[in-house]
């Protein structure tokens, strides 16, 4: 056990199985008391279950730490408030928030229903907001604080998953305003975009939506394309954790407002979206034959600025 985090407070949120898991027991090894969240739920969010949470807090307790279970649901503003009122209940304060807890309701755009939509935002994107407004309000007292958002690849575009991937793009943006609104008391905001191998990147619907990704690429060897998951999903959630660990200390404190990818040992530092081209007129309205001529000319071409720009497909 080391002690970089003694004394300080943390809540995981979806901390009984894959990341949340490792990012508890990564928090409490260097001295943090931990809040282990997790309704037990299936990827789909159905069913229920103390056993997730509780197996995690007694891992916790073996390891010499301290931490207390909460099977509260971050989809529900009041759920999300009993989750950090258990660390305060518990130890007394909160310093560190993980949002981590998710599902997954996959379907491709035009046979996804209303309440796959609704509850995949709840759980991720209302999710990550309850729990940080609740534990916001102490951490802005207290000037100290720590929080990672979970987001995803899927939010730069995932087939068959509108619902996950706009609500982990959605995460990224909370992450840069929050980081705004809480810097001046001490209280930075980051968010990863994590590869592990968990039961929602081994899932077979998420498996079978990259084979025709690739397929619609030209791989379509059987062989090459076992390899290419390989590579994808050989990364740990041990692997995840140890950098969220470090974004919860006091030496990341520069840190804030920033997204970071992280597959195995390879961390990567997002650039914000910038211009890249552009197009301009001194005087009038554009008129659309003018678009027809300039777009696929100077705005949409491709980097050596020679041939219009395929944009998706």
């Amino acid at each position: 056990m080391g002690d970089r985090l003694k004394g300080k407070v943390a809540v995981v949120t979806g901390a009984g199985r894959g990341i949340g898991r490792a990012e508890a027991i990564a928090l409490a090894s260097e001295g943090a008391s931990i809040v282990v969240n997790d309704l037990g739920t299936s990827e789909n969010g159905s069913g229920s279950s103390q056993r997730p949470a509780d197996e995690v807090c007694s891992e916790i307790t073996k390891l010499g730490g301290q931490a207390a279970p909460s099977y509260n649901s971050v989809a529900s503003f009041k759920g999300a408030q009993k989750i950090v009122q258990t660390a305060i209940d518990q130890f007394g304060k909160i310093d560190i928030l993980i949002n981590n807890a998710g599902i997954l309701r996959d379907r491709m755009v035009f046979n996804m229903s209303e309440e796959e939509w609704d509850v995949v935002m709840k759980v991720h994107l209302y999710g990550t907001f309850y729990c940080t407004r609740a534990a916001s309000v102490f951490m802005r007292q207290q000037r100290w604080g720590r929080i990672v958002n979970t987001s995803s690849i899927s939010g730069l575009g995932s087939m068959g998953q509108a619902n996950y991937s706009a609500a982990k793009e959605g995460i990224i943006g909370f992450t840069r305003t929050v980081a705004q609104d809480m810097a001046k008391y001490g209280v930075t905001c980051n968010a990863i975009r994590p590869m592990a191998s968990t039961r929602f990147t081994v899932s077979p619907d998420l498996k079978a939506s990259m084979a025709k990704k690739l397929a619609n690429a030209g791989v379509t060897d059987e062989a090459e394309i076992n390899k290419i998951f390989d590579q994808m999903f050989s990364s740990k959630p041990e692997q995840v954790a140890a950098f969220v660990l470090y974004l919860a200390t006091n030496e990341a404190a520069y840190i804030n407002g920033r997204t970071f990818f992280i597959n195995g040992n390879h961390i990567g530092l997002y650039t914000d979206p910038r211009i890249t081209s552009q197009i301009n007129k001194d005087q009038g309205l554009w008129s659309l034959d003018e678009f027809i001529k300039m777009v696929p000319l100077e705005l949409c071409t491709n980097t050596a600025g020679t041939s219009p720009l395929k944009i998706i497909g």
